[in-house]
């Protein structure tokens, strides 16, 4: 049972990784149609995740991986409930990827343009049917006595889930904002301010009804007591009311901390509601997978304990350099080739 807990807490950890690294990539892609005004403030703002999007990607197929691996029931009764869910997931991820590539083998403005929208939508599509999925795992959904998925796509849509998807996109848009804030210069980084201050309150609001939503559904539905969900929700509230006081403050360091914070919270939110199960089904409570249930055996979640206790600092290492060697701000302007050598002169030796 503790390597059953232990795993769950690491998939819980993959999953916040995920959307605190990703999160701002897909706010940013939310932004790009709004804030830049030329397309050297639109290159400023690709450049601003072009070299970490890739690498923040890692975390989602880890999660995935781990999810398969310590938890095999639990992973092919999501997969089949979410399947059609998955596919359009998966579209948008793609289109999104083709679009950092595509958008750079011309030079037309309308070519340019609607790649960049390709890019805005698939950042929205996704933060969105994230957010409806995994609030869909702890609002139920329909489960036979075997554990496999009994409903179809439309019942994966509830008044709670979409709301959770509108979070998402929210919450993500505000936390990229708050990146762009640390990465930018300039006119583009005085739009991006504004935007950020603009998205500020709602994101706030939207995220903390989200969150206090989140522990009515765990009480109601997943038979939880307050205590312990109250807790990482009460710290994602403050850290989106915290963000939203000193974006105005222009103190762009601060609000992006507690952005990821927030980020962060809400999915701690969402796993500590639904632990010790990982499905609720609805209408059927009795159906639901519980981590016991879902587990590999004891061998299997020794064995991967192990690797990942080995592999994962390497990746941190890594990841974390890659930030560190791309930390500087992005201006969008070209580098002059002679900038930083000795000017040439037509004075002669003698001379």
């Amino acid at each position: 049972m503790t390597l059953q807990i232990f795993w769950f807490c690491v998939i819980v950890v993959l999953w916040s990784g995920y959307f605190l690294l990703e999160g701002f990539d897909f706010g940013v892609g939310m932004l790009l149609p709004f804030v830049p005004r030329n397309e050297r403030e639109r290159g400023a703002m690709f450049e601003s995740i072009g070299p970490v999007w890739d690498g923040n990607e890692v975390w989602l197929v880890v999660a995935a991986g781990a999810t398969f691996a310590a938890f095999p029931a639990w992973y092919a009764t999501m997969f089949s409930a979410f399947y059609l869910a998955l596919l359009l997931l998966l579209f948008f991820l793609i289109v999104r990827v083709v679009s950092f590539e595509w958008r750079n083998k011309s030079e037309s403005p309308r070519w340019r343009k609607a790649w960049l929208w390709v890019n805005a939508l698939g950042s929205t599509g996704i933060a969105l049917i994230w957010g409806i999925g995994l609030a869909s795992l702890i609002h139920g959904v329909p489960l036979d006595s075997n554990g496999d998925y009994s409903g179809n796509f439309v019942d994966l849509f509830t008044g709670y889930t979409v709301f959770a998807g509108l979070a998402f996109v929210l919450v993500f848009a505000f936390h990229g904002a708050s990146y762009l804030g640390l990465r930018t210069t300039g006119d583009l980084h005085d739009r991006v301010r504004v935007a950020a201050r603009r998205l500020a309150v709602p994101a706030a609001l939207v995220g903390a009804a989200f969150l206090i939503w989140t522990i009515v559904v765990a009480v109601d539905r997943n038979d939880k007591d307050v205590f312990p969900v109250v807790v990482p929700a009460v710290i994602g509230i403050a850290a989106l009311a915290v963000a939203a006081f000193v974006v105005f403050k222009d103190r762009s360091g601060l609000a992006f901390t507690m952005t990821a914070v927030g980020t962060v919270a809400a999915v701690a939110t969402l796993f500590t509601g639904l632990y010790p199960r990982v499905m609720v089904s609805n209408p059927n409570f009795g159906n639901s997978l519980d981590v016991a249930g879902a587990a590999s055996q004891h061998y299997t979640l020794a064995v991967i304990a192990v690797v990942a206790l080995i592999v994962t600092p390497i990746v941190l290492l890594y990841q974390g350099w890659s930030y560190y060697v791309f930390r500087a701000r992005v201006t969008g302007e070209e580098v002059n080739p002679l900038e930083g050598r000795a000017r040439p002169t037509n004075r002669s030796p003698a001379g």
